[in-house]
């Protein structure tokens, strides 16, 4: 039995990756989208939201996770991420498994995992498409993003592997710091070479 191409797609923080996945939305390719299915399984009356509260007493309420609180709990403290992962990683990698069912008949589908390269699952996927783009680009998106502070954006590329080494990992880049017709074009591409 034939199953889809898939195709996952990273990137660091700011590159671009969610406007490359809406563009392969666009032209008719299924995108599990694993930071969507988190929310989903921490917000109110998700899955994961007990367990949490169970792990992390105080970490949720009406509205499910407080990731507020939750990350103020697990992100300095290595053991105390590892037993959240424990939770969350499974409920994600079941996700997706239903995902790829429901879309067993497509040609080519998206996995957008953020940390697919330190976090694991590049073995469940065919090839890897990294999104980039010049390190200025990304410093000027990420840090106009609301809330944001360049200790924080510091912070989270700490916990990224370097974009030079997500690259030289990759089977497929796609610049992003150009024109959003030019990503559009080589996201047309793409699938038209793993989907012809």
């Amino acid at each position: 039995m034939s199953r889809p191409v898939v195709l996952g797609l990273t990137g660091s923080v700011g590159m671009g990756k969610s406007t490359v996945a809406r563009m392969f939305e666009e032209r008719g390719v299924p995108v599990f989208d694993a930071d969507a299915v988190v929310h989903r399984l921490q917000g109110p009356g998700g899955a994961l939201v007990e367990a949490i509260e169970a792990a992390f007493p105080g970490s949720t309420g009406p509205n499910g996770v407080d990731r507020g609180k939750l990350g103020a709990a697990v992100f300095a403290d290595p053991a105390a991420l590892a037993r959240l992962e424990a939770i969350v990683h499974p409920a994600v990698r079941a996700a997706r498994c239903a995902f790829l069912l429901e879309h067993a008949g497509a040609r080519l589908v998206v996995f957008d995992i953020p940390l697919l390269f330190e976090k694991g699952g590049v073995e469940e996927v065919d090839a890897v498409l990294v999104v980039s783009a010049p390190a200025a680009v990304q410093r000027a998106r990420v840090l106009a993003r609301p809330g944001m502070t360049a200790e924080r954006f510091a912070g989270i590329l700490a916990k990224q592997l370097p974009d030079a080494d997500k690259r030289a990992r990759a089977d497929h880049v796609i610049d992003t710091g150009r024109s959003l017709a030019e990503t559009r074009a080589e996201v047309a591409r793409l699938v038209e070479k793993l989907a012809p």
